[in-house]
């Protein structure tokens, strides 16, 4: 059965006390309140082991922003799934933007990076998106088409069970543009439909995709009321409580 989530990326932000603070507020928040929307903390790498001692409630989760290629071995500054799953650590997010375009990841990293992370007994939030010119230039559906299928479609129908998808509008990100309800639902659409035919009708029903575009109080219950948006994955306003807690109750359940 499909689930709602919704995913804070802390990005590069916040020290460890100012961490534990904001991972304190929100886990009180969510351990007094009923609600069946997943919720899942991405942190810094350094917040994690620290931020899993406070989520107690099982009504958040705890992610990792990045893993490494490699299992282990001589790959200085690297921190392997392994590492994230002893933290106490449940998710990664692969694929994002900045990752891709700071640190020029390509597809087939990606895919290595994924591949380990679900056999290691992580699940992955696997980011895909276009930017500006692909959008402007009629090209996105082919540009997500790509990334699906060189980063994920490598996957069995078993281990795919194990990935979230969030679509990013790359154009959408830290700009203060944001995709219209409608064409995130028709790309989330398009999205659902590639696994469809990869994977069958029931497992392309049951997947999660998360829109992760500038998703803010102000808009994110008009966009999660579409069909195909099952929650968000949240960056500038997951390091406000209130804000972040108001994107998640966006979700009505």
């Amino acid at each position: 059965m499909r689930k709602n989530i919704v995913a804070g990326n802390w990005k590069m932000n916040m020290n460890l006390q100012e961490g534990l603070k904001l991972a304190e507020e929100i886990e009180k928040y969510y351990s007094e309140k009923p609600g069946k929307t997943g919720v899942i903390l991405c942190t810094p790498f350094i917040h994690l082991a620290e931020v899993a001692k406070i989520l107690k409630s099982g009504k958040v989760s705890l992610g990792a922003q990045n893993c490494a290629s490699e299992a282990s071995g001589a790959y200085t500054g690297e921190v392997s799934p392994a590492m994230i799953k002893s933290t106490g650590a449940r998710y990664v997010i692969i694929g994002h933007s900045e990752r891709r375009t700071y640190y020029h990841e390509d597809d087939n990293l990606l895919n290595k990076k994924t591949v380990l992370a679900i056999a290691t007994g992580l699940e992955v939030i696997f980011c895909c998106g276009e930017v500006k010119e692909e959008r402007e230039s009629g090209k996105h559906e082919e540009v997500v088409r790509k990334q699906l299928e060189n980063g994920l479609f490598t996957l069995s129908a078993e281990d795919f069970k194990k990935v979230i998808i969030a679509y990013e509008p790359v154009w959408a990100i830290g700009t203060g543009l944001t995709a219209t309800p409608e064409q995130a639902q028709e790309m989330h659409k398009f999205i659902r439909g590639l696994v469809s035919k990869k994977y069958g009708k029931e497992i392309a029903e049951d997947l999660t995709i998360q829109y992760g575009g500038s998703c803010k109080p102000s808009n994110a219950a008009e966009i999660f009321s579409k069909p195909d948006v099952d929650g968000g994955l949240i960056g500038g306003a997951s390091l406000k409580k209130d804000d972040f807690c108001a994107i998640v109750d966006a979700m009505g359940v």
